[in-house]
This record gives C-alpha cells, structure tokens and sequence, in this order.
C-alpha cells in the first residue's frame, strides 16, 4: 500500500499501529507504569500536556517542567481530576535559558528521584522578527534543540543510574518534526548569519534547523550511550500534522482556508500523542535506539539528518555554546 493511503487509512505498519492509533491504544500494553518516573516538557498543552495525561494515567510519576507554573499547575489539576491517585509533580524550567535549565536540573537532582522517562516534546516556532535568547542564541534553536541538549546532558548519570539500580531500561524521546526536511543547507553557517542579521530571518527555516538538530542529537547521542554502555535509549518522533498552539496563533483566512482544505490529513491531539509514548513504554522498542519513528514506525529522516559527522559536529557546537554560557563544567555520564 502507498505511503499516502495508508496514512489516510490508518492503516497499521509493522508495529500494528498507524496513523489513526492514540495514545491510550499504543500503551494498553504497558498498562502499569507505577515504577516509571517521566519528565516531559511542553506538558500545560497539546501533545505534551496528552503525553502526561495518559502516562500518569497508566500510573508513572510524571514531572512537567514549564516556564508557567501557573499552566502546569492547571495542568497538573486536570490530570487529578481524572486520576485522583496520579503522582505529578511540577517546576519551573525556561528551556531558552541555559541558566534555568540547569537550575531545573539541579533542583530535581536534589529530590533524590530516580529518573526512567526524559520526553524532550516542547517546541516553539517564532512568529514576526528575529529574537535572540538571553544567551545570544536564536530562540526558536535555543528552546526547541539547545536547551533540551542540555537537559538531557545533565540528567542522563542519573537515568543510567536509575536504569542500573532498576534494571528497567531508561528512554529519552526526542520530538522533532518532518519539517526537518525543509532544511538543507549547513545548520551552522544559517544560525551563524540569521543571528549576525546578515541575511533575513524566516520562521519557518528557524524551526526546520532546530527539528534537524533534535534528529542530529538523537543519532549522535544513540552512539555515544552505546558506547559508555549505558542501558538507556533515544529516539526520535515526527508526530505528525495536528493543529496545536503552535500554529493556532497563526489566524487568518489562508492559514484557516489551508487547514480546512487538509481536515484529512490533521491528527487529533491524542493520536498525534501516539508515536512519543509508543517510543517512550511500548515494549516492542527495548534496546531500540538511534531511530526516527512516524506514524508508530520506524521512518528515514531526511539526508541531512542521516549524517554522523554532521551529527558529531553539531554536538560539539552544541558543547561550545552552553560552555560558553557557563564557567561551571556540566555533568555527564
């Protein structure tokens, strides 16, 4: 069957899922996840906040870290509302910061928690002018890839640990977007000219260049937990085209025009939560790594993102920018 009838359809691949499976379907399996602790960002709305609900509702300990406390504490009354037993905890984390990321990390070091699930699902895409981060980093890269690399970097001794205390194998979900294919040209030469302002800024090429990086990150860091021998895995999803903040803020009569003209093609919320848990629990995933999943199925990301040098190049761009944010070296496993 053609690629575009089986998504119509949803019809399931390999997994026994499709594009029509959500998310409470994809971890009927795993219907106990009592012993799991997840962090997941992004978790006050769409995808994000659906990923938390169904995983607290399966039972883990689910922790949002959000910019607004106010929405995840909103958030966190609504998961309670429907799972009275639900364990949620929530702190504050700005993820286009570097300082409040590694604040963030060091006040949940501190809870003495152990550490199963890092679903790295926030995103933001810019609307109008140029914005840099306070660390002088474009915004759209700095929340969407950067300040999740280093949320990942200094909880990942921790999820090993727990992974090795446990023997439950730990999961990091990297959420990215087919949009990443939009981008082709070299990643650093657009970051380093969009923020010197030497050529015009489009949101869009910003937000493929930061969905390029989370595939990129997912590859090398794949590698690099292979090689320590950590018992902790990464993938990357694409979750698909569904109507979530993220372009909602873009009203008008061509964007409604466009999204009634593809009705067919959005996913619901739930079902475009379902490729991130079914990375994050289902057990057919055990000691899957490095992969790039749409639709409940392993997927080819784009060539640019296929590349392990580009991926071992922009993770040691990605050090040199958080150490220069930085006097304090950051701990990895």
């Amino acid at each position: 069957m053609l690629p575009a009838a089986r998504y119509l359809l949803g019809s399931p691949g390999a997994s026994g899922f499709g594009s029509k499976s959500t998310a409470e379907e994809v971890t009927a399996a795993c219907p106990d996840l009592g012993s799991l602790t997840a962090i997941i960002t992004g978790a006050t709305s769409g995808i994000g906040a659906e990923t938390a609900r169904v995983l607290a509702m399966r039972g883990a300990r689910v922790v949002i870290p959000a910019r607004s406390v106010k929405a995840a504490e909103d958030m966190r009354a609504r998961i309670l509302g429907e799972c009275p037993g639900a364990d949620v905890l929530v702190l504050h984390l700005d993820l286009s910061s570097l300082a409040s990321v590694r604040d963030f990390a060091r006040r949940f070091l501190s809870l003495g928690l152990p550490l199963h699930l890092l679903i790295n699902n926030a995103g933001k895409f810019s609307h109008g002018q140029l914005a840099l981060s306070e660390d002088g980093v474009e915004m759209t890269f700095a929340t969407n890839y950067l300040g999740h690399f280093l949320l990942t970097k200094l909880l990942l001794a921790r999820m090993a640990e727990t992974a090795a205390a446990t023997g439950v194998q730990g999961r990091i979900v990297n959420v990215s977007s087919s949009v990443h294919g939009w981008f082709s040209g070299d990643w650093a030469d657009y970051l380093q000219l969009v923020t010197r302002r030497k050529i015009p800024y489009d949101a869009t090429q910003a937000y493929a260049v930061s969905k390029l990086a989370n595939v990129l990150h997912t590859k090398e860091l794949a590698a690099r937990l292979q090689e320590v021998g950590a018992d902790v895995t990464v993938n990357c999803v694409h979750p698909g085209i569904v109507r979530t903040r993220l372009n909602r803020d873009r009203e008008g009569l061509i964007t409604d025009l466009v999204f009634l003209l593809l009705s067919k093609l959005l996913k619901t919320i739930p079902q475009a939560a379902a490729t991130t848990c079914y990375a994050a629990v289902h057990p057919r995933l055990a000691g899957v790594s490095g992969r790039y999943l749409a639709d409940c199925n392993e997927a080819l990301p784009s060539p640019a993102a296929a590349s392990r040098s580009e991926a071992a190049r922009l993770w040691q761009a990605s050090e040199d920018m958080i150490c220069a944010a930085s006097s304090q070296p950051d701990r990895t496993i």
